[in-house]
């Protein structure tokens, strides 16, 4: 039981260092390339922070466990918005001008149900589902890369110029994205195999393991950049972050797992886990877009505890019917 304990552990200390390369290696690769920094920042650097979900629920599910997979990307898109956002909203109010980063709330609204659609329709994701997923996905990128090439005068456009470090050399650079994908693949395999080993010996599901230990393990890049992020006032870039990591892990992490595995979505997710993740996905929406007006928008302390209290409350359950599994 130990050694699985330390794969896990160890895994997600590696998968974070790894993942922090990773990135750095694309922003400075495409700042080379002449990509403008908004679209660094939007794309490569927004849906790259989500690597280690698509990875791992990759693996997962290649290793015949899609109960882990599926429950990484919903656990981390919950501990997103519930844990990241509240307790950064607790540091300071999230106050959003960018009218780029509050726009993508009614697509992240939209393709979050539409995932919940195709799994309540059967109970299953299929190859099917998992394709329209990834279709999805595509198109909001499209979307992203339009946006961020006719809008270099909004909000965050000067954030992220100002946050790009100097382009380092572009051999430097694409070795340290090489290097950082490397380990982020053997750390996400070893958090893997960790995983299923304790959910084995504690005689839990594996879907529970993905949706605590293994979420909040590689939602912890967020966290700490969202944390940066508030307190330089910049906090674009902490919804951004949120935003662009749950649209890449509602589309392309669940899609891929579903064309590398169909899997049964079992009724816990359905009666449980993605209520919930819809229930926050709504309230994020209306406090930020609708009831403050598109263009605009903040998360105030209250909100911020309401949230992180939500998650709690969420974490306890999970525990709570972990024990009922490894007790019968």
């Amino acid at each position: 039981m130990l050694l699985p304990i330390a794969a896990l552990l160890g895994g997600i200390l590696i998968l974070m260092i790894s993942a922090d390369r990773f990135v750095e290696g694309s922003a400075s690769t495409a700042r080379q390339l002449g990509l403008p920094p908004l679209l660094i920042g939007m794309v490569i650097i927004g849906f790259g922070s989500s690597m280690p979900e698509m990875v791992i629920s990759g693996l997962s599910a290649w290793a015949g466990n899609p109960g882990l997979a599926l429950g990484n990307a919903l656990g981390s898109n919950i501990a997103n918005i519930a844990l990241i956002l509240g307790f950064t909203a607790l540091l300071s109010p999230i106050a959003v001008r960018s009218s780029i980063v509050v726009n993508e709330l009614p697509a992240l609204a939209g393709l979050t149900a539409v995932a919940g659609g195709l799994m309540l329709f059967d109970q299953h994701l299929s190859r099917i589902d998992g394709l329209i997923l990834i279709g999805l996905f595509i198109v909001l990128m499209g979307w992203s890369i339009r946006r961020s090439l006719i809008s270099q005068d909004d909000e965050i456009a000067a954030i992220f110029e100002a946050e790009l470090e100097d382009p380092k050399p572009l051999g430097y650079a694409i070795g340290e994205l090489v290097v950082g994908l490397v380990f982020l693949v053997i750390s996400s395999r070893v958090m893997v195999w960790g995983g299923i080993e304790c959910a084995r010996a504690l005689g839990i599901s594996d879907l529970i393991i993905g949706l605590t230990v293994v979420a909040i393990g590689t939602s912890l890049p967020e966290l700490a950049s969202s944390i940066a992020a508030v307190r330089k006032n910049e906090h674009e870039l902490a919804l951004g972050n949120v935003l662009g990591s749950n649209m890449f892990n509602t589309s392309i992490v669940l899609g891929i797992a579903a064309v590398i595995t169909p899997t049964a979505v079992e009724s816990d997710v359905m009666t449980r886990d993605f209520p919930f993740l819809g229930v926050l996905t709504l309230v994020l929406f209306l406090v930020t877009y609708w009831f403050r007006g598109p263009g605009t928008g903040l998360i105030n302390r209250a909100e911020g505890f309401f949230l992180l209290m939500g998650y709690v409350g969420y974490t306890i359950v999970l525990i709570t019917m972990a024990i009922n599994q490894a007790s019968t």
